[in-house]
């Protein structure tokens, strides 16, 4: 049956491939969203930016708020992964 099953699939394998291909794209774009050393490098990037006069307060203040919004995520969703590991 085993034969028989991959025959009678073997067209569906350049979906399967493209399928796969996928996942490993999502999942490395989850892995350096949530990666938080990322997330702080571009804080201070950020503040480095203030500093210099390329962004004014309103923006600072607003992508601040959506990095520490962010590694606030970050975090929570590493608690709860490390409370559902056994």
């Amino acid at each position: 049956m085993g034969l028989l099953a991959q025959i009678l699939t073997l067209p569906l394998a350049p979906v399967r491939g493209t399928v796969w291909v996928l996942e490993r794209v999502v999942e490395q774009a989850e892995n350096e969203y949530y990666d938080p050393g990322r997330v702080e490098r571009e804080l201070a990037d950020l503040e480095k930016a203030l500093l210099a006069g390329e962004v004014d307060d309103e923006t600072f203040d607003q992508r601040e708020d959506e990095l520490l919004d962010r590694l606030e995520e970050i975090r929570a969703r590493g608690l709860r992964k490390g409370a559902a590991s056994p």
